[in-house]
């Protein structure tokens, strides 16, 4: 056997080598300490912003600040907020301490975040003051929480305001040294997958770093962008395909809490705004707004989408209308840090329904059952192999394994690729509705569904809609001799879920298809009921839709 040609590099040079989250705000500030990195892109006397040397100093004292709160390396932070400068100071705090952030959905119940708390394991929340309630809730329903704290003036007992981490007694703070290897756990992330839980996504540093190169490169970005973000946070997508990002870069970010279209319309404008990203269903309610032709857009430059393949007439109205704004679009998954495959501004009309080809450090293909590829325009399930991938899922090996079988990592789509090597996703292996920006697990929805003691059978499915893209619909068989109404049905989920999963619309029918072995046809069911959507009205603000 061979000896290794060098053994294990000393303390001190892997802190020379140390290629983290914490390093990356650092660099930035040392090459452009004065320019602006974060601000609340709101118009409000009470809106902050930071330069890169001051975010810099935010966050080392947050570092430091928890680690005397007894964070250690690898301990686990979760964080239940809206967008804001202070969730973009936690982001990379908690890196700093070289512990492991664990966004929370600001739109769950107190129990999906209690399970969420539990699983991962968190020793710390930090909670916007709004959210107070819940998050007080959850935490008590959890248990095990060493400190709580919360964004926002006067904090309850037991809670201690975020800005005193901000307040240390020291005129310049020292970073802390923290040993960070490459593949030490920066975040976790929780998907809706099938099953009636979500996993927890384990994201190295060096995975999401990969992944920053593949956004930066195949997605046209530069330290001259002006960011808005108004997506969520806590998403994969506007976090680590863009915010981190930016500040890799040099980049300006403007903050704001959610993606009200006048709100979004008007920060463009004032901000002077180059790059945008957002799913089909907001740019569709930017086009729609009457604020769209009153304000001045013409900064504009880069404009992103994913979770959802845009319609070509809405592509074909942006352009019309926004006829500078280079379009791309973004497919992948919180598996994959997110992003995978990129569909570029020249191919967005050419390549209309496709997401694109394999980015910077990802190989894709379409394979069957036995991991060979198909032919081209034969229908597979697209598997991946990249350095973006997760380490696996959190405490859960047969998942794990199940999702790497082979050495590729297989994502639960099924897909086409064409002759030129774009891909088309075409359905899901996983029953997931992506609706609004959100994802929904239909089994997570039936279960509750089926607590009612009406319902003998029921089926959730997303429908084709104009600017939800999926709505989440129910067809419900009854029990005998009982009576249900639609909204009680509904009333009923929105006690126990997030109001994004309530369904939109619901259908009373006397059987569910099935094939021979007893699986309910659900493509069927798509088909046959897709006249719900002109039920449902049009697209809300994402982060506050109503069930």
């Amino acid at each position: 056997m061979l000896e290794p040609l060098m053994s294990p590099a000393s303390p001190d040079v892997a802190l020379a080598r140390r290629q983290s989250l914490a390093d990356l705000l650092r660099r930035s500030a040392r090459r452009h300490p004065g320019r602006l990195a974060v601000a609340d892109a709101a118009h409000s006397p009470t809106a902050r912003s930071r330069t890169y040397a001051e975010l810099d100093e935010d966050v080392t004292r947050v570092a430091g600040a928890l680690i005397a709160r007894g964070v250690r390396p690898g301990d686990r932070v979760a964080v239940l907020s809206r967008n804001s400068v202070d969730y973009v100071r936690t982001i990379f705090g908690v890196a700093r301490a070289g512990a492991v952030l664990v966004p929370v959905n600001f739109m769950l119940g107190a129990d999906e975040i209690a399970y969420v708390l539990s699983h991962s394991g968190a020793v710390a929340l930090i909670a916007q003051d709004a959210l107070l309630p819940v998050a007080r809730e959850a935490a008590k329903r959890a248990g095990g929480l060493r400190l709580r704290m919360v964004y926002g003036p006067a904090p309850e007992e037991g809670w201690e305001p975020f800005d005193s981490l901000l307040q240390v007694d020291v005129a310049e703070p020292v970073e802390p040294v923290v040993p960070i290897g490459p593949d030490d756990p920066a975040q976790i992330l929780y998907t809706s997958g099938t099953e009636s839980r979500p996993k927890g996504a384990v994201l190295s540093h060096a995975a999401l770093i990969a992944q920053y190169a593949s956004c930066v490169i195949d997605g046209g970005m530069t330290r001259d962008d002006v960011e808005l973000h108004a997506m969520p946070l806590f998403h994969c997508a506007q976090q680590h395909c863009f915010l981190v990002p930016d500040v890799q870069l040099g980049a300006s970010s403007h903050i704001l809490p959610g993606a009200d279209p006048a709100a979004v319309l008007e920060a463009i404008e004032r901000h002077g705004v180059t790059k945008f990203f957002a799913p089909p269903t907001v740019w569709i309610s930017l086009l729609r707004h009457p604020d769209f032709d009153r304000r001045d857009l013409s900064s504009l430059r880069k404009g992103y989408y994913g979770a959802a393949i845009m319609p070509v007439e809405v592509l074909r109205e942006i352009g019309e209308r926004l006829p500078d704004v280079r379009l791309w679009n973004f497919y992948g998954q919180t598996e994959m840090a997110p992003v995978a495959v990129m569909l570029q501004p020249e191919d967005q009309i050419r390549k209309a329904g496709s997401a694109g080809q394999a980015a910077l450090n990802v190989e894709t293909r379409v394979v069957d059952a036995d991991g060979n590829d198909v032919p081209p325009g034969e229908i597979g399930e697209i598997v991946h192999r990249s350095p973006h991938a997760i380490l696996g899922y959190l405490d859960d090996p047969e998942k794990t394994a199940e999702a790497f079988r082979g050495g590729w990592f297989h994502s639960g789509d099924l897909g086409v690729m064409d002759e030129e090597g774009y891909l088309s996703v075409v359905d899901r292996i996983k029953d997931m509705i992506k609706t609004g920006g959100e994802n929904v697990a239909s089994r997570e929805v039936e279960e509750v569904v089926y607590e009612h003691p009406a319902v003998a059978e029921v089926a959730v499915v997303g429908v084709r809609h104009p600017s939800w893209i999926e709505a989440v619909v129910a067809i419900i068989v009854t029990k005998p001799g009982t009576a249900v109404t639609e909204e009680e049905l509904r009333a009923h989920v929105r006690t126990r879920l997030a109001a994004f999963k309530v369904p939109k619309a619901v259908a009373f029918v006397d059987a569910l298809p099935k094939n021979p072995s007893g699986k309910i046809l659900k493509r069927e069911l798509r088909d046959r009921h897709a006249a719900l959507a002109d039920r449902i009205p049009g697209v809300r603000v994402p982060g506050n839709q109503e069930g």
